[in-house]
């Protein structure tokens, strides 16, 4: 018996791009049917019944029906717009790079529940006000969790020896985690990492989430974590995620902006 041609499913808008005249193309993350492609078509006319409801980083109810290149959306009801996340600039770019981290490690077509439920985690916790940079800690960590590349951070990544407190640590994307002092490694890419900084990378694999915004982390620690996680994704996606330029410079002018003069 063929599929039918229309179904409906939850949905988070990933990213999105005009199309022809009045049309937009949409990228959306499923729980049953992981990453699709979906044209909304008249969406950018005046008198379009949908126009408002199709906005990136909101959980949607959505009406689609099969189509030869895209499916077409049909109807669109607003589970979660989460508004408050994106009133704040901070939280609303680092949605943008959670969403693009999505989009980036999943194929078209391929179921990725775990994934959905992740990312609706991450948007609900902005949304309530959490620290941007815990979720996204705790978003890559979980992140990297289910992708199947986990960072080791109890062992030595070259010689398998439980790491002590009282040594010395580099942090070593290439080869998936922290390597001790007594393992050279390779030449390249050996980045010093403190006890407090490996801590809080325990932390985020093993606390829950909410005992997580409870942490008092040292800027400068918060910093250091920060930069390890992303050295760590960067190396696993191959490139670094676009929207961390966006990201960057708004925390940047929120910062000058907070500076006394």
């Amino acid at each position: 018996m063929p599929a039918p041609r229309r179904y409906a499913t939850d949905a988070i808008v990933l990213s999105r791009f005009d199309y022809g005249e009045a049309d937009r193309i949409l990228t959306l993350l499923t729980p049953g049917g992981g990453k699709i492609k979906a044209i909304a078509k008249g969406i950018r006319r005046q008198k379009s019944r949908i126009g408002g409801s199709l906005e990136p980083f909101a959980e949607l109810r959505l009406a689609l029906a099969h189509g030869r290149t895209f499916d077409v959306v049909t109807q669109v009801e607003v589970i979660h717009p989460w508004l408050r996340m994106r009133d704040d600039l901070v939280s609303f770019g680092t949605a943008s790079y959670l969403g693009e981290l999505a989009d980036r490690t999943q194929e078209e077509r391929h179921a990725g529940e775990s994934i959905y439920l992740l990312l609706k985690r991450a948007f609900e916790l902005l949304d309530t006000g959490m620290a941007p940079t815990r979720v996204a800690r705790w978003y890559e960590m979980h992140l990297a969790d289910e992708l199947g590349v986990r960072p080791e951070v109890d062992r030595c990544v070259e010689c398998g020896r439980l790491l002590e407190a009282d040594e010395r640590y580099r942090w070593m994307p290439p080869l998936g985690g922290v390597l001790c002092e007594r393992c050279p490694g390779p030449p390249q890419d050996r980045t010093p990492l403190s006890l407090e900084a490996l801590k809080v990378l325990k932390a985020y694999q093993r606390m829950d989430v909410e005992a997580l915004a409870a942490l008092r982390i040292r800027p400068a620690v918060e910093a250091e974590v920060e930069g390890a996680m992303r050295a760590f994704l960067a190396y696993s996606l191959d490139r670094s995620p676009r929207s961390l330029a966006f990201l960057d410079e708004i925390r940047a002018e929120r910062r000058a902006t907070a500076a006394p003069a």
